[in-house]
């Protein structure tokens, strides 16, 4: 019998600047809601930071919508987080880190 390890994670990405302000809701709500399906807790409310300017281009982008997310999971579901978080079209870049409780 496997016990299921809860970790605490916290998640910056950041999205497409040409996204319309409903369309940024809408995929982080997506995001989140994927971690919940695979079996995550989402701690507190995201938190969406606006729109910012980049400290260096990524792909001629100079800036983009700022989104951070803490939750709870297993690491296979973080490792999937992050898998579906690169193949993210709307996602230039992200960043999880695990959290000291």
């Amino acid at each position: 019998m496997a016990t299921t390890v809860t970790i605490d994670y916290e998640v910056t990405y950041i999205l497409r600047p040409n996204l319309e302000e409903a369309e940024v809701d809408e995929r982080a709500d997506q995001i989140a809601a994927g971690v919940k399906s695979r079996g995550g807790e989402i701690v507190g409310e995201l938190e969406k930071l606006g729109k910012r300017r980049l400290a260096y281009e990524i792909d001629d982008v100079r800036e983009g919508y700022y989104v951070v997310m803490k939750f709870k999971s297993g690491p296979e579901e973080q490792k999937e987080l992050e898998r579906q978080l690169r193949l993210n079209e709307a996602v230039l870049r992200h960043l999880i880190i695990r959290r000291e409780t």
